[in-house]
This record gives structure tokens, sequence and C-alpha cells, in this order.
């Protein structure tokens, strides 16, 4: 059975955590999230932390509804930007875009983010045969199914948080967690960036289970036919 692939990303590049159906959980660093098509088989699934599909204007239901659903955490779910700006090359030109669509500001947080989400468009938009597969998933949304549907009770750079979501992760990996941030270093990323990316793992195998839940429970489309939701 083919892989299933957890993904994060980091500065750049992306933190992928996986496990074949037979065998150890094993994460790496790739340059592009098409790379990990280059095998003889394509993944099973590609649970990736990243927006897709995009309205030309206007929230996506999933993410107001993920940040009802997180309570105390729901600051950790940014909006997803509208498709407008996957246009503008800077930030002066980015929020001038969504000043003039919206009225409304661009967070640099959201700026850092924005050539990860165009590149997750385009292999969508260019091969549409690997939407099936690339699915979206938030990982602060995994936590809160993973730990019974209750929010965590730190955000995930403090000390605490990173215990706590670590914790978990154990329960469903062991010590490949720890194994894999004490490569961090060689990866080339924030330990954030590895937590996450075995919690998406985690939803990942949920999704190629048929276990997973989405979020709004019926999914729309964006203007090029790509699903707006988060599975979990």
């Amino acid at each position: 059975m083919p892989e299933v692939i957890g993904v994060d990303g980091c500065h750049g590049g992306w933190i992928a955590a996986s496990r074949p159906a037979r065998g150890a959980v094993r994460w790496r660093r790739v340059e592009t999230l098409a790379s990990l098509f280059a095998g003889p088989r394509p993944p099973r699934v590609v649970g990736v932390d990243i927006p897709i599909g995009l309205l030309p204007r206007g929230a996506r239901a999933c993410d107001v509804q993920a940040r009802r659903l997180l309570g105390v955490r729901r600051s950790s779910v940014f909006p997803a930007p509208i498709r407008p700006m996957l246009a503008a090359r800077s930030y002066a030109a980015v929020s001038h875009i969504r000043r003039r669509v919206e009225g409304k500001r661009v967070s640099i947080q959201a700026w850092a983010i924005m050539p990860k989400i165009a590149e997750v468009d385009r292999l969508l938009r260019t091969h549409p045969r690997r939407r099936a597969i690339v699915r979206e998933v938030h990982p602060e949304v995994s936590f809160l199914f993973l730990n019974g549907g209750r929010p965590m009770g730190f955000a995930k750079r403090t000390r605490e948080g990173q215990a706590e979501r670590r914790a978990l992760l154990r329960t469903r990996y062991g010590q490949a967690i720890d194994a894999a941030l004490a490569d961090r270093a060689a990866l080339g990323c924030q330990p954030d960036d590895v937590v996450d990316a075995f919690a998406v793992l985690w939803t990942a195998t949920r999704i190629a289970a048929g276990a997973a839940t989405s979020i709004p429970a019926r999914p729309p489309r964006d203007a090029h036919g790509l699903r707006m939701e988060m599975l979990a």
C-alpha cells in the first residue's frame, strides 16, 4: 500500500513525516511538494498544512468553523488569502489588493506563507488527479481531535504547549517524535514544524482509513474546482 504523509511548511521547504503500509515512521525535508510524487507509486494521502481552494473575496467556511471549534486556540487558524492576492509579488502589492477588494489589511504571517499557498494551488490545478491525494489539514484541529475534542491548553510555541503536544504524539508514534525532533538541525526547521508534521500525519492516516471528519461537512469548491475543507 502506498505511504501516507503529513506535511508542514518550513523555511525554504517542507517537513514530511510519513508511514509506509509496513514499517516505521520516517521524516525528511523536501524542497517542493511535487517531489513527493517523484517515485514509481504516488502516495495514498498527503495531508498538508496549507489552505487549498480560495475565494475571490470573503472568508472560507472551513476557516470560520475551525476557529469556532478551537475556542481558546482559534488564533492559530489564519484567514486564507483571497485568490486575487496570489498575483502579488510584494507585501505592498498584496496589501493593496486586499484593501481594494475587501478593505482589510494583510498580516505579515499571511504574506509569509503566500509562496507555499501558490505552490500547492499550482500543483493541484496542473495535476487534477492529485486533488484526491493532497488534502488540507490544520495541525491544531488535528490536536483538538487527538485530544478528545478539547483544545490544547497552551499555545504551541510555548514550552508547555510543545510538551503537551509531544506527549499526545507519543501515544501514537512512541519515541519517533523525539527522534525526529533531535534531527531538526539536519532538517533545517523549527521544533513546531516537526510536531505539526506528525499531527498532520495522524489525520492523513485517518483520511486513508476513511475515518476523517470534514470541516464543513459538505465542503464547497472554489472557481477551479478545489475543495475548501479541513480534514481532521
